[in-house]
């Protein structure tokens, strides 16, 4: 079974307190090797997903994000990234959603599983409140289901302080209209990270996301009258 081990979250854990292009120089081979790694776990915890799911994505290697920072528009300028992290993208038109995976001991986002739709296409987000305003019951039953809310507690994502354009600040399902991003995730100690059981608990998570992405899918896919639009 493919786990995380301790000499990854050291390099990331040194790489916080050394963030310059020299020592990661001379520091490469920890660096390829925390990076390998990774993708190990991520292509174990990828072959459990096409189980069930499809995903475009070719492999755990190639779901990895680069670790380099872009440092042009910022005021931070470390050049490097301190955590390893990846995606799953799912394949074609009529499945919408991502997972992704996070390995990092230090920052704020620490070691997390999760998913959902983080940077919405203006038109999707049109579609979506127009369905919540509609009725709502579907998400709220399944973000309140006593597994998503045992793993993921609640429904994350950036929320406008006011009411959309078009929706009254007291509509029934305004606390869900306000949603820009609609996202879930779990984060992990470092203890539960370098456990032989990460590898079940990531997993876990991800099929705990299937009703969610499959809400979102079926409204997406389809126009306020159910008909196909893909």
């Amino acid at each position: 079974m493919a786990v995380i081990k301790k000499s990854t979250l050291s390099f990331l854990n040194q790489l916080a307190k050394n963030n310059d292009r020299e020592w990661f120089k001379d520091n490469k081979d920890k660096y390829e090797a925390g990076r390998e790694n990774v993708a190990e776990f991520a292509q174990a915890l990828m072959d459990r997903l096409v189980e069930t799911d499809v995903l475009a994505t070719e492999n755990g290697k190639k779901s990895l994000f680069r670790i380099y920072r872009d440092v042009r528009f910022g005021k931070n300028k470390d050049p490097y990234k301190t955590n390893f992290a990846g995606q799953f993208k799912r394949d074609g038109k009529i499945r919408r959603g991502g997972y992704y995976y996070n390995v990092s001991p230090v920052g704020n986002w620490r070691s997390f599983i999760g998913g959902g739709f983080y940077g919405m296409e203006k038109q999707d987000l049109k579609r979506m409140r127009e369905e919540l305003a509609i009725d709502a019951s579907e998400l709220r039953a399944i973000i309140t289901d006593k597994d998503f809310a045992r793993i993921f507690g609640e429904l994350q994502g950036e929320q406008l302080k006011t009411a959309p354009q078009g929706y009254s600040k007291d509509h029934e399902n305004i606390d869900l209209l306000r949603y820009k991003q609609f996202y879930a995730g779990r984060n992990f100690t470092d203890k539960e990270v370098l456990s032989k059981d990460f590898l079940d608990m990531a997993h876990e998570a991800t099929l705990t996301l299937r009703p969610f992405f499959n809400f979102f899918t079926e409204v997406l896919t389809t126009d306020a009258n159910g008909e196909l639009i893909v």
